[in-house]
C-alpha cells in the first residue's frame, strides 16, 4: 500500500501542475499513460483510495455528512471519463462538467427542456430595453465550508469570468456585461452594454458555477454549495461524495453517496455496467448503446440533441483557404449515408450548421444540400492546382463516433482524389494544449448547448475563441451579430435563415449528423434523466428504488 501511496502522491502533484500552468493536457495523459492508467479499469480494480487517506481535496473545514442527516439513501456509482482541469472556469470536457455541477450551483439551470429554471436564482426581471437583468438569490444558501453565500459571491464569481486579463474561454461570452453590481446581500444587477435576448442562458454557460469570493485554488478544493461535498478524490480512479445535509433544494440529493469511478476507455466503462461495478454510463459510441439494448437489468436511454461532431478545414491558408477545395470536401461527402452507417439512425441528418431541428423555430431548410458528386469534386481540386489529388493530416479524438466517421469519410473521400491519414488520439490529448485550434482538418464534438447563438458567438464569427476553421466573412459576422443582439424574434429568424444559407454555401465546415445523447443506468434507481449535454445531467435528482 505505501507504493500506491506514493504512485497517489505523483499524480496529485501532476495534477497541480497542469493547474499551475507547468504541465500540458497531454504530458498529464503520457504521464498517466506510463504509470499503467491508460485504460481507467485498471486503476479501478487496483485497490481504491489509500488506505486512511485524507480529504486533501475537501474544503478546509468541511465535514462528512453525519449519519441520518438526510433522508436520501443508497450509493450511486457513475463512470465518466478521467478529468483533467476542475476549475469551473477552465473545464471543458463533460466529466468535468459532470462533477463540477454535483459540487456547485449555476444561477439558474437548463431543463430538460432547454427552459430557463431557478437555481441560486429563485426569481428574476429584465428591462424593458433588455439591458438590466435583477436576480433576487435563494436565502440560507451555504459553502460547504458553512460559510453563507452572497451576492458578493456571484459579482466576484463573474467578474472573474469576464477578466479580459485571465484570458478564461468565457471572457467572449461576457463581453457584453458592462457592470455586475450587489444590491445587498441577496439581489445582483446585471447591466450590458447592448441587448442579448439570451443572456439567461448565458447565466447557465457550463463554466458559470458560483465560487466563494477570493476563491484562490478552485481547481484542487471543491469548497461549493451544491448537493454533494467531496470527502475522498484519488485522481486517478475515482472521487467520492456525500449528500450536503443543507442543500437548499428541497428533496435533493436523492441518494447519500455518489462515486465518480474514471475509465480512460468507453468499452471498460460498459462492461463495468454489465459487471455491476457502476450503476450509470452517461456516454458511449453507437455500437456499444446498441449491445446494451437486450441487456437484462439495463435501462439504456437516448435523448435528442444538438450536439454535433464537426468536419472543419482550416480556411486561413491553403488548401483549406481555396473556395474550389471546400466545395470539394462537401461534394465528396455523402451525410445521408454517414447518418445511416455511423449514428445507426440515432439523431439527425446534418446540414452544415448548428442550428439543428431542436431549434424548431430557426432551423430551416430552404437552401438545398448539393448532392453528392465525387467527379465534379475531382474537378474543383485540379482547378484548385491539385490535378493528382489532394493529401492531408486528419485529427480526430477517440470519443464518441468520432474515430468511426472518419473512416467513412477516408473512404467516400477517396473517391473524389482525397487522401487523409488519419491520426485518431486521446479526447484530452487532441484538445490538450489547443493543438486542435492549429490542425488544417480535424472533427471537433460539440456539445448541445440550449440556444444557438452559442455556436455562432463561439466558433464561427471572425476571431471567436473556438474559430477551429479561422472562418472570416463579413456578411456572417453581421447576421450573427443581429441574431445575437436583436429583440425582434422575426429579425433573428431571417438572420438565423441567411446563417444557415451561407454556411451551406461557403462555410469551411461539415456538420454530417447531430448525435443523440447515449447512456444506461441499472434498474434500481429513480429519477436519472440523461440530458442533451451529458455533463448537465442532474445527478441530485438520482434516488434508489430497491
Amino acid at each position: 500500500m505505501a507504493a500506491h501511496d506514493e504512485l497517489d502522491r505523483l499524480i496529485q502533484a501532476a495534477r497541480r501542475d497542469v493547474f499551475a500552468g507547468r504541465l500540458s493536457r497531454r504530458g498529464f495523459v503520457r504521464l498517466m499513460g506510463a504509470l499503467g492508467f491508460s485504460a481507467g479499469a485498471a486503476a479501478l480494480a487496483a485497490c481504491g483510495a489509500p488506505s486512511g487517506a485524507s480529504p486533501t481535496s475537501a474544503p478546509a473545514g468541511a465535514t462528512s455528512a453525519p449519519a441520518g442527516a438526510t433522508s436520501a439513501g443508497g450509493r450511486f456509482r457513475v463512470a465518466t471519463e478521467i478529468p483533467v482541469q476542475l476549475d469551473p472556469a477552465q473545464a471543458s470536457a463533460d466529466a468535468e462538467i459532470l462533477i463540477l455541477h454535483s459540487i456547485y450551483d449555476y444561477l439558474v439551470d437548463i431543463d430538460a427542456a432547454n427552459a430557463v429554471i431557478p437555481r441560486l436564482a429563485t426569481a428574476w426581471n429584465v428591462s424593458d430595453d433588455g439591458l438590466t437583468y435583477t436576480l433576487q438569490l435563494a436565502q440560507g444558501v451555504t459553502f460547504h465550508d458553512g460559510s453563507p453565500l452572497t451576492a458578493a459571491d456571484v459579482v466576484w464569481t463573474f467578474n472573474r469570468l469576464r477578466d479580459p486579463a485571465l484570458e478564461l474561454p468565457t471572457k467572449d461570452v461576457y463581453a457584453n456585461v458592462r457592470d455586475i453590481q450587489a444590491d445587498g446581500a441577496t439581489v445582483v444587477v446585471f447591466t450590458l452594454g447592448e441587448p442579448n435576448p439570451f443572456f439567461l442562458y448565458d447565466l447557465s454557460d457550463n463554466h458559470a458555477l458560483v465560487l466563494k469570493a477570493e476563491t484562490s485554488d478552485a481547481g484542487t478544493r471543491f469548497n461549493g454549495s451544491g448537493p454533494f461535498k467531496v470527502v475522498d478524490y484519488s485522481p486517478e480512479n475515482r472521487m467520492a461524495l456525500e449528500a450536503n445535509p443543507e442543500y437548499f433544494i428541497a428533496g435533493k440529493p436523492g441518494v447519500s453517496s455518489l462515486e465518480l469511478i474514471f475509465f480512460a476507455d468507453q468499452t471498460a466503462a460498459v462492461d463495468a455496467l454489465r459487471g455491476g461495478q457502476v450503476d450509470a454510463v452517461l456516454r458511449m459510441p453507437t455500437p456499444l448503446f446498441e449491445a446494451l439494448q437486450q441487456e437484462p437489468g439495463i435501462v439504456t436511454e437516448q435523448v435528442p440533441t444538438n450536439g454535433f461532431d464537426l468536419v472543419r478545414l482550416r480556411s486561413d491558408r491553403e488548401p483549406g483557404s481555396l473556395p474550389q477545395v471546400i466545395q470539394a470536401f462537401k461534394l465528396a461527402t455523402d451525410r445521408q449515408a454517414i447518418f445511416e452507417t455511423v449514428t445507426l439512425g440515432l439523431g439527425a441528418v446534418g446540414r452544415d450548421s448548428p442550428i439543428g431541428p431542436l431549434y424548431a423555430a430557426y432551423y430551416n431548410e430552404e437552401t438545398p444540400i448539393p448532392p453528392r458528386d465525387p467527379a465534379r469534386a475531382r474537378e474543383l481540386l485540379a482547378e484548385a492546382g491539385f490535378a493528382d489529388g489532394l493529401t492531408l493530416d486528419f485529427h480526430v479524438p477517440d470519443s464518441g463516433d468520432r474515430p468511426d466517421l472518419a473512416v467513412v469519410l477516408k473512404e467516400q473521400w477517396a473517391e473524389a482524389g482525397i487522401t487523409v491519414n488519419v491520426i485518431v488520439e486521446p479526447e484530452s490529448v487532441y484538445y490538450g494544449e489547443n493543438g486542435w485550434l492549429e490542425v488544417d482538418l480535424g472533427i471537433t464534438g460539440w456539445g448541445s448547448r440550449p440556444y444557438p447563438q452559442f455556436y455562432l458567438d463561439t466558433m464561427l464569427v471572425t476571431g471567436a475563441v473556438w474559430n477551429e476553421s479561422k472562418f472570416s466573412d463579413p456578411e456572417f459576422d453581421q447576421l450573427a451579430q443581429t441574431a445575437g443582439t436583436s429583440l425582434d424574434e422575426a429579425e433573428r429568424v431571417a438572420a438565423y435563415k441567411e446563417i444557415q444559407r451561407i454556411l451551406i454555401e461557403r462555410g469551411p465546415v461539415i456538420i454530417p449528423y447531430f448525435f443523440a445523447s447515449l447512456g444506461a443506468v441499472r434498474e434500481g434507481f429513480e429519477g436519472f434523466e440523461l440530458r442533451a449535454f451529458p455533463g448537465r445531467t442532474d445527478l441530485a435528482a438520482v434516488r434508489a428504488s430497491v
